[in-house]
């Protein structure tokens, strides 16, 4: 232990003034140390930016229907370890992209494990040192795998055959339900720490946070994000929450910082997102920022940036460790944005905000059983990145008469407005504002910069009541993700329609995905026979047997679907611009700069001004002035100058580059990599990894 810590800093530790400085010109933790997105090397400039160019392409041949690579890879000692559109680990050469070795962890997992085309994404991947072998740590379906990061092969005495079940350890009865880590853990000594994504209707599981011996995979502690009794925050949830209740998760990632000991860690909403008639309180630790101490678990301090959430306002991001300079003092602080568009920064050592925190009051909700809180924090600085209201409609959307009657219709107050029956917008979207792309810190400027989606949406909650006793049961537990008209959607991934069952499924077959769930597919096994009967012969089109659906009562309304607003073209309906980079100086307070980000060439060409598009995976920046991001619908990368936010360089991608790039040296010479798995956004799938340098 004592031996492992300085040697686990030298990959993973920033220094107490936090500028993200290594000194093997390496990229050796996800988003790099401090989650800043943040490199030294400055042999690429803005005067010799125009040079770049593609060095090499690695194609991993496993592009699919709907599938994505969303990875930021780690790259060690000129090596590269990346995840493919299939989830498989490569190692590839840095300066030739050859493959070096290639693994596949879902060889090993139960077939139903496996996530299934398009479900199963991976941002990231943990690397540690280790006297008996240097390993690789992955996540793949409800698996953390250990492997040796010279060979890949698996380390058979980590867990149980080299791999965790994270669905067991959380609490009795979610070994069934569905866990899984998209986003990378966070080495801190000899522990691996790491949350989870779970589902987000009922019956959810707890997302509690863990730690795991990096050697024997033994968990050494566990946080309840769900507070059991005696624990602080059990009071903000009914008694018996912490048996029945789901989700507060940190499925987003983390960030440690090493000099203090401490785990920043953000969760999500509580489940089901949309309806809380079941869990009335504040519910901790839902919707925080959590200070842990890493070595013990121990909570320090939190924050939460939503009460008793009904919006899905999850926090969407590892947070930042950045510098706040007052005179001639410097404040070690975190930063962490939102999905609604804001930067709330605090102290690192006391959670004492560095701007003042208002509570402001928000509409109540109108749904029958639901308690809604009566007032949500907001910073009073920075000013928000993205949108806070929607401006109309777009002048040139197709159908703009009659989506501005729609509009017209949606409760769209604020950007908490609740559910409701009749409609509300949500804006920023479900997936920001900012998204799991995260924000990058530019120490040198004291900047932060960050993208984000201007996309609304609708949100239509509907009664589970209904003539068919199966209808209710799929209205409380499935709707939510294949939509209250069963045709499915795109949200985390492509949904699939449940319409047609009956000429792939009898009713033995059903019940039984329902009992073992499959991919992405959690296990409903703890739903009643009757109802797993039920729900199976509606989905079938067959007559109920009379015996009447057991839905959680306390779920009686859910949303219809997630749903875009969008024009008959297909375009975002509201007015532009639809994506945004904003650079931030965090010392003043103050937006230094703001663009549109993506274009849709279609539509430039018609004389309309560049709109910006929906974008996901996050900025990168450099000592030498340049931010570079992929992320946009129009499946380009580009740099632009971090000082003025002046476009300096573009390149096509051969598909969406959905991942935050990464960037290091090997042979001397300065390399950017980014991620082209596309898939998103009704674009097409892509299987490779793009490495760019000037020749």
């Amino acid at each position: 232990m004592r031996i492992l810590l300085p040697l686990l800093c030298i990959l993973s530790c920033s220094t107490p003034s936090e500028t993200p400085l290594y000194a093997d010109k390496s990229w050796p933790v996800a988003l790099g140390p401090g989650s800043n997105h943040a490199t030294t090397l400055s042999q690429i400039t803005t005067e010799n930016i125009s040079k770049l160019v593609p060095a090499w392409v690695y194609k991993a041949g496993d592009a699919g229907k709907h599938t994505q690579i969303q990875c930021n890879p780690l790259i060690i000692n000129g090596k590269i370890f990346a995840t493919t559109a299939t989830l498989d680990v490569v190692c590839l050469d840095g300066v030739t992209g050859v493959e070096i070795w290639r693994s596949s962890p879902s060889a090993s997992m139960n077939p139903d494990d496996v996530p299934s085309p398009g479900m199963g994404v991976n941002r990231g991947l943990v690397y540690a040192r280790s006297p008996n072998g240097d390993r690789i740590f992955v996540s793949n379906g409800p698996y953390l795998f250990a492997m040796f990061a010279e060979t890949g092969k698996s380390i058979s005495d980590f867990g149980k055959e080299g791999k965790i079940d994270l669905r067991i350890g959380l609490r009795e009865g979610a070994e069934n339900a569905f866990v899984v880590a998209n986003s990378p853990g966070a080495v801190y000594g000899n522990q691996l720490i790491i949350g989870c994504r779970v589902s987000e209707g009922a019956g959810a599981a707890p997302g509690h946070i863990r730690a795991y011996d990096i050697q024997s995979g033994d968990m050494t502690w566990i946080f309840h994000t769900i507070p059991e009794p005696g624990e602080p925050g059990y009071d903000t949830w009914p008694e018996q929450a912490w048996k029945t209740s789901g989700g507060a998760n940190a499925w987003a990632g983390m960030t440690v910082d090493h000099d203090r000991g401490l785990v920043f860690v953000p969760t999500g909403s509580a489940s089901y997102d949309f309806y809380g008639a079941d869990r009335p309180g504040a519910n901790l630790y839902a919707n925080c920022l959590l200070a842990l101490d890493a070595a013990t678990g121990q909570l320090k301090w939190h924050f939460q940036f939503v009460h008793h959430d009904l919006l899905d306002r999850d926090l969407p991001a590892p947070p930042n460790l950045i510098t706040i300079q007052r005179g001639e003092k410097d404040i070690p602080a975190v930063a962490q944005i939102t999905k609604t568009g804001h930067v709330f920064i605090f102290h690192r050592e006391t959670g004492e905000p560095i701007y003042p925190i208002n509570e402001i009051p928000v509409a109540a909700s109108t749904m029958p059983g639901e308690a809604s809180w009566p007032t949500q924090p907001l910073p009073s600085s920075p000013p928000p990145f993205s949108r806070q209201r929607v401006e109309g409609i777009h002048e040139r959307a197709e159908g703009k008469d009659s989506l501005a009657k729609v509009l017209a219709r949606l409760r769209q107050h604020s950007i908490f407005e609740p559910p409701s029956m009749e409609g509300t917008l949500v804006f920023p979207g479900y997936d920001g504002g900012g998204e799991w792309g995260g924000a990058a810190y530019d120490p040198w400027k004291g900047l932060m910069v960050v993208n984000s989606s201007q996309m609304a949406w609708t949100l239509n909650m509907v009664s589970t009541a209904a003539n068919h006793p199966g209808n209710q049961v799929y209205l409380t537990n499935c709707a939510s993700c294949h939509g209250a008209d069963r045709s499915g959607g795109e949200f985390m991934g492509t949904i699939p329609s449940l319409l047609g069952l009956e000429s792939r499924y009898e009713l033995p077959g059903l019940q039984a995905l329902l009992e073992s769930g499959k991919g992405s597919m959690p296990s409903f096994a703890y739903l009643s026979e009757s109802d797993k009967a039920e729900v199976s012969r509606f989905l079938l089109g067959l007559p109920s047997e009379d015996q009447p659906g057991k839905g959680d009562p306390t779920s009686a309304y859910v949303s219809s679907g997630y749903k875009r607003f969008l024009d008959k073209a297909g375009y975002p309906a509201i007015s532009p611009p639809w994506g945004l980079l904003t650079a931030i100086d965090l010392n003043a307070g103050e937006i230094k700069w703001q663009i549109p980000l993506g274009e849709y060439p279609e539509l430039v060409a018609k004389g309309i001004p560049v709109t910006g598009t929906e974008n996901y995976g996050g900025p990168l920046v450099t000592a030498s002035g340049l931010t570079f991001i992929a992320a946009t619908k129009d499946e380009k990368i580009r740099a632009f100058s971090t000082a003025t936010g002046d476009l300096l360089w573009e390149a096509n991608l051969p598909a969406g580059g959905y991942a935050t790039p990464a960037m290091y040296e090997a042979n001397g010479k300065q390399y950017l990599i980014v991620a082209c798995g596309g898939g998103k956004m009704g674009t097409k799938s892509g299987d490779a990894y793009v490495a760019f340098a000037i020749p």
